[in-house]
């Protein structure tokens, strides 16, 4: 017979074993489907992908361009292109779909316009909302300098998450990092987060409701400093969720799995626990990866330049929308 202590230590080692694999199991394979995505006739590549990919509750594939080609452009959910959405604004970096009764809307912070606005999935504009008005000057941006150019916009709304009680929650990513709070009709409510204690945000880029929590928090990707932070409903801070990614620019949920998109060439799939559990399409060239500059000629099947935006579809598959001037929307079909 072995010391109680030996065994005692057994079993500790045995239940952790089975802890660890309730955390990390039932996680499904994913399989790159090359060529899956079918441009509008006529053209060869989507349009600059700098925006969003969402998919709503009966598959229909929404994707966001700006640019000439512009608008959200809607698509099948075998990837075949149906249509412009109709009253789509040109400038949509984020969007979100929620379901209100039996049906689905589409709300979305304008780049350059200071909109946000709700649409039905038909293209039928149901609430838009001045937001340079509505949100105080004292948390506008001044202008910005970069290399090549100059940015004046007093708002730089990157992203945009809404609440069970349709509380609409948007984010000045590319400016000072305010999360700026509205009601369900567009009033606005309250401002929180920033650059400051405690929150320190380094390009928020973009947020969502995390439903994984009782209750449910905010999960901001905070890009400069390659995490992920967790947040009360009311911008109260509880900390990180996530740290060392490559610059994570979004997330999608499907049941306890987060996917992150990172715009430094990778995506990651996290436990409840905030530990990477898979990665997909890791690119290690560091001359393609973060920028929109990549050409079609260098791309490779399965493996990412810049991951934009991410989205799961009904079946668990993962969507992810790419920065590219060109347009690239990658599918890993999940096998379970």
């Amino acid at each position: 017979m072995k010391p109680i202590k030996y065994q005692f230590a057994v079993l500790i080692v045995a239940v952790l074993a089975v802890v660890k694999v309730a955390a990390h199991g039932n996680h499904a394979d994913y399989r790159y489907q090359k060529g899956w995505l079918k441009p509008a006739e006529g053209t060869q590549y989507l349009g600059k992908s700098h925006g969003e990919i969402a998919v709503s509750s009966t598959g229909r594939i929404f994707v966001s361009v700006l640019g000439k080609q512009g608008g959200i452009q809607e698509f099948s959910a075998d990837g075949q292109y149906l249509r412009h959405l109709p009253n789509s604004p040109v400038d949509i970096h984020a969007m979100v779909i929620k379901k209100e009764g039996n049906k689905e809307y589409i709300y979305a912070p304008t780049m350059y316009s200071y909109k946000i606005v709700k649409l039905d999935l038909d293209g039928n504009k149901v609430m838009e909302v001045d937001a340079l008005n509505a949100i105080p000057e004292r948390f506008h941006n001044g202008i910005s300098v970069y290399k090549n150019w100059t940015d004046k916009r007093k708002l730089r709304l990157s992203g945009i998450a809404v609440g069970d009680n349709g509380e609409i929650y948007i984010v000045d990513g590319y400016g000072r990092d305010f999360i700026h709070k509205f009601n369900a009709n567009g009033k606005y409510l309250t401002t929180f987060a920033g650059q400051g204690e405690p929150w320190n945000f380094s390009n928020c880029h973009k947020i969502a409701i995390d439903p994984r929590y009782t209750p449910k928090r905010l999960l901001c990707t905070d890009r400069n400093n390659d995490r992920l932070v967790h947040m009360q409903l009311d911008g109260t801070l509880i900390g990180n969720y996530a740290t060392d990614l490559r610059k994570p620019s979004a997330v999608a949920f499907n049941g306890n799995t987060l996917a992150v998109a990172e715009i430094r060439g990778r995506v990651s799939l996290l436990d409840i626990n905030g530990n990477i559990v898979k990665t997909l399409g890791t690119n290690q060239n560091a001359e393609q990866i973060g920028h929109d500059r990549t050409k079609p000629k260098d791309w490779q099947d399965g493996v990412f330049t810049s991951p934009h935006s991410i989205a799961f579809d009904a079946q668990g598959n993962l969507l992810i929308s790419e920065y590219s001037q060109w347009g690239r929307v990658l599918k890993f079909k999940a096998h379970h």
